[in-house]
């Protein structure tokens, strides 16, 4: 294992950075993961730690010892990729064997960790068939698996690898990599543009946009408190809502409307916003009107969707609430938040 630091590391392809100066550490025995949208420079920042790619700029540090221009065999790295990655003509037990005989590990020792790895991801039916036989899901818990059969490693980094995983087996393979990181506490890094695996998997979660990273946090520090307008719209379902507003003295204007609450510093120009969940917002007879246009039960909770002087607004309400004939929305007290320019200012 090893806490991983990057400093001021930067990687530009040509034109433009695919990841933007970023500082970030990942703790000894930590579960992290990187989340964003396609293309947002998560994969690239991964596989600097990896050391697929050198950097265009900056350091990459294991236990403070520069590893920068190292190879991953040097790096002690076990990756797994969003496709499979397995040697077809092999058994499944002899891909997850593999790794730990080219160590020189004992029969005794490789039979144990193999075993371990089988049960753990219900692949002990087929341990003797070739991998070509298998399915694709099947393929890529085995491409999982020789990821984890390793215990000497100073991390796992998993890279989009429950892609191509049957929705039903998900759950139960996020579970299990959650335990397994519980029980040998390896560092582990999981890239992904799924909420629900980031925030179900890591304990600390960097989410990132245009080569940025924009915040990093827990899951609750995420979604309560989010730096940034973007943070706030991709963590949660439905997202944050962000209205332009207008900041005058103590008073926030929208539309024709008032809100008292502090909007903080702004500069002349400054693009001013609050931001909202929809959990956090009461919708009754009391506060600014609103037009309701559509309301989609979702289950145990409906998403009401309304217009705000104009601006969208969601509201997510329980399944049995009232909606009024003339609804009117009020925000709970501290739960707003006021952005400058996509950036949140005061507390």
């Amino acid at each position: 294992m090893a806490r991983i630091r990057l400093e001021a590391v930067r990687h530009s392809y040509g034109e433009g950075d695919a990841l933007r100066p970023a500082d970030i550490e990942f703790e000894d025995g930590g579960a992290y993961a990187l989340l964003g949208p396609s293309g947002c420079g998560k994969t690239t920042l991964l596989n600097i730690v990896s050391g697929l790619i050198r950097p265009s700029a900056g350091r990459v540090l294991f236990d403070d010892r520069d590893v920068t221009d190292l190879d991953t065999a040097a790096r002690n790295i076990a990756q797994v990729f969003q496709f499979p990655v397995v040697y077809d003509t092999m058994t499944v037990a002899q891909n997850l064997a593999f790794p730990l005989r080219n160590r020189g590990l004992p029969a005794g020792q490789v039979r144990q960790r193999v075993g371990e790895v089988l049960e753990m991801l219900d692949l002990t039916a087929v341990a003797n068939r070739r991998a070509t036989r298998l399915s694709a899901d099947d393929k890529q818990k085995v491409s999982l698996g020789r990821g984890l059969v390793r215990s000497d490693v100073a991390a796992i980094l998993f890279d989009e690898p429950l892609t191509v995983i049957d929705p039903q087996a998900k759950w139960r393979l996020r579970a299990q990599l959650k335990l397994l990181h519980r029980q040998f506490g390896h560092t582990m890094v999981y890239v992904t543009h799924d909420q629900t695996e980031a925030l179900t998997f890591a304990d600390r979660v960097a989410v990132m946009r245009d080569g940025a990273i924009l915040q990093i946090g827990s899951a609750q520090e995420l979604f309560d408190a989010p730096r940034h307008t973007f943070v706030g719209y991709f963590i949660g379902s439905p997202g944050m809502n962000v209205l332009p507003v207008e900041a005058e003295g103590g008073a926030l204007r929208i539309g024709q409307h008032a809100i008292a609450m502090t909007s903080g510093p702004t500069a002349p120009g400054a693009r001013v916003e609050l931001g909202v969940r929809p959990e956090h917002i009461r919708l009754g007879r009391e506060g600014l009107p609103v037009q309701v246009r559509r309301v989609d039960d979702v289950g145990r909770r409906r998403i009401v969707h309304a217009a705000l002087a104009g601006h969208e607004l969601q509201v997510s309400l329980d399944e049995a609430a009232e909606i009024p004939a003339e609804p009117r929305v009020a925000f709970e007290p501290g739960r707003a938040g006021v952005f400058v320019d996509s950036w949140r200012v005061g507390a």
